[in-house]
């Protein structure tokens, strides 16, 4: 019987070509809007490490003076250095890194290839099985490796492309800010969205190409890339007992449970700094897991926000008119649907007909919203916000776009059907 509504739905169409059209740009129009706001809040809002971003933690402390302190205040993002190194040491998670952002300079073996500055990450051991980074060759360093303060390397696949051309670099020297380096790894193509670990470089910014022991990086003097806050004078910000905040600190906890447990360590670790003269404030820490990290940081826009709730107030009335549409449509063809009632076709059956020409009306719609929803991401992609090159359709947007146009119209089309399905066929006969 599908087959039978869907050509008496076709029948209809050509009867009523500019009715018809009206109802599918309508649909169109709100799947359209709806679906080009959608797929950026899909994509700003989406977890960044599936599956792993519940036992990931984001650390914060206090070490700030007691002047002008208000209780309950979120604490700094950063940690000081020494702050921790010491949390580092003390290891009360299945692990954890330290990390920031920094400049080096790369001074390739080829001379005909002038060095260049290229953004690099300084890290501890744990960062790449806490983060579960991709590598195409090698593996990361280790924990000893750390320690020992040992001059590895970890590249990203486009680095290794342009001074390897592509080859295994696992084991080969590179040479960063006039010392020599030997690569352990290379990453491969990896961009979690947001680029949630640090957002100094900016929300979506692609990841850096060199990352470098942290111990390293500071045993060298390099360079810093990101936010420093000095609470107090400071000579040498970097420096291990420095009064400046700069350092990013990430947990691993064996499951999301044993949150309340860290929190309580990271509580305790406050006081007994407190007692010992470095803070004081009273303990005032924060953890953080990366959906509630990046809620706090409040990832996805402001306007993006705005722009849906406006899109789905689009797709709304679009439906109300669609509804009014489909029940001129129905209540028009009242004499045909009493001769098929007096030839004994039952109420559900003509109910179930109006259903199949108001879904069919949502699938055209849908096929055109899909085509405008792409000029919309076209624009947006052309706008100059961060987040612009993200906006593309995925599959499962795709999908979403045509079960939202045929649930939309199905919902418009059971009024109309209703009040078809109830039409007396004794008073059709008779004005016949």
């Amino acid at each position: 019987m599908l087959g039978y509504y869907f050509h008496l739905a076709l029948r209809s169409f050509r009867r009523n070509k500019v009715l018809t059209a009206l109802m599918v740009l309508a649909i169109a129009l709100g799947i359209g809007a709806s679906m080009t706001t959608l797929t950026v809040f899909h994509v700003l809002s989406g977890d960044p490490i599936p599956g792993k971003s519940g036992r990931l933690f984001h650390v914060q402390l206090d070490p700030q003076p007691l002047q002008g302190h208000q209780p309950g205040e979120e604490p700094t993002e950063l940690l000081t250095r020494f702050d921790a190194q010491e949390l580092l040491r003390e290891r009360h998670a299945l692990r954890q890194t330290q990390t920031n952002g920094g400049v080096v300079t790369v001074e390739p073996d080829d001379s005909a290839v002038k060095p260049f500055r290229i953004a690099s990450r300084n890290v501890t051991a744990d960062f790449f099985p806490m983060f579960e980074t991709p590598f195409v060759h090698g593996r990361g360093w280790s924990a000893d490796d750390d320690e020992a303060r040992a001059r590895v390397v970890v590249i990203g696949k486009k680095l290794n492309d342009q001074l390897f051309g592509g080859a295994d670099s696992s084991g080969r020297t590179l040479r960063i800010d006039g010392y020599d380096f030997r690569v352990v790894g290379v990453l491969a193509d990896w961009k979690p969205t947001p680029k949630f670990f640090d957002f100094s470089g900016g929300r979506f910014a692609s990841n850096e190409q060199v990352y470098e022991p942290f111990s390293v990086a500071r045993e060298l003097g390099q360079s810093h890339n990101g936010s420093v806050n000095c609470y107090k004078v400071a000579s040498d910000q970097m420096a291990l007992n420095a009064p400046c905040t700069w350092i990013h600190y990430w947990v691993e906890l064996e499951s999301a449970a044993q949150a309340a447990d860290f929190k309580a360590y990271l509580d305790n670790y406050s006081a007994r700094q407190r007692d010992a003269g470095r803070f004081e404030r009273p303990p005032n820490t924060r953890l953080r897991d990366v959906m509630q990290w990046l809620d706090h940081k409040r990832v996805v826009p402001g306007d993006v926000r705005l722009q849906l709730w406006f899109s789905l107030g689009l797709l709304l009335v679009c439906l109300v008119n669609t509804v009014g549409l489909l029940l001129a449509k129905f209540l028009r063809r009242s004499g045909e649907i009493g001769v098929r009632r007096a030839l004994g076709a039952s109420r559900g059956a003509i109910f179930r007909q109006c259903l199949v020409e108001a879904g069919t009306i949502g699938l055209a719609g849908g096929a055109l919203g899909l085509g405008l929803a792409a000029l919309g991401l076209w624009a947006i992609r052309n706008r100059p916000a961060e987040y612009a090159h993200l906006a593309r359709l995925d599959g499962s947007m795709l999908v979403l776009t045509f079960v939202l146009a045929l649930a939309a119209s199905l919902l418009a089309g059971l009024l109309p059907a209703w009040r078809a399905m109830r039409v007396a066929p004794a008073l059709q006969l008779k004005s016949q």
